[in-house]
């Protein structure tokens, strides 16, 4: 669960430190960067409060883990179509809707496999992955945009989502 998260925050930290840059490709300005993250955390937060509940009343959350993941991809290979702010800001709603819609069932799904008096511990290993995997994405994201381009780096960033959705859903259940 852990490999397959770090692959999600990896490719969602490729592009954060960056994305003005590409608001400003797209006719944007920094105010517009402003507002498309604002927008992803206003549908994120929004979302994560139906999909807790949702997540809450299902027999296989990991399913909708995989949903998320799914849509997140399709968020990043949308930025393909890019061509104006309103764009981006839709691309943005998609991205925190797809954000909001797998983290409530991926954090109980991996609250069940905590073992006992290290719970704390076992979190604190995820947060440090996601730490490093933010660091390195935002590494790599600069990488690839100054050398290859945009368009590269998002088929990379939903295909790194794809990859995680495609692994959770053929894990056998009792895995999970």
């Amino acid at each position: 669960m852990l490999l397959t998260n770090s692959f999600i925050l990896l490719a969602g930290a490729m592009l954060g430190p960056i994305q003005a840059i590409f608001v400003d490709k797209v006719g944007g300005d920094l105010m517009d960067a402003g507002i498309a993250g604002g927008i992803f955390s206003l549908v994120a937060g929004i979302t994560v409060l139906l999909s807790g509940r949702f997540a809450d009343k299902i027999k296989e959350p990991e399913l909708v883990v995989v949903i998320g993941y799914v849509i997140m991809a399709f968020g990043f290979l949308s930025y393909l179509l890019v061509n104006s702010t309103l764009s981006l800001f839709i691309v943005q709603a998609i991205i925190g809707f797809g954000d909001a819609i797998y983290n409530p069932p991926f954090d109980a799904l991996y609250s069940r496999h905590l073992d006992p008096g290290k719970s704390g511990s076992q979190w604190g290993t995820w947060e440090a992955m996601s730490y490093f995997t933010v660091s390195i994405g935002a590494v790599l994201g600069g990488i690839i945009a100054k050398n290859i381009g945009f368009t590269p780096l998002f088929v990379i960033m939903a295909f790194l989502c794809l990859t995680s959705a495609v692994y959770i859903y053929f894990l056998p259940r009792k895995v999970l």
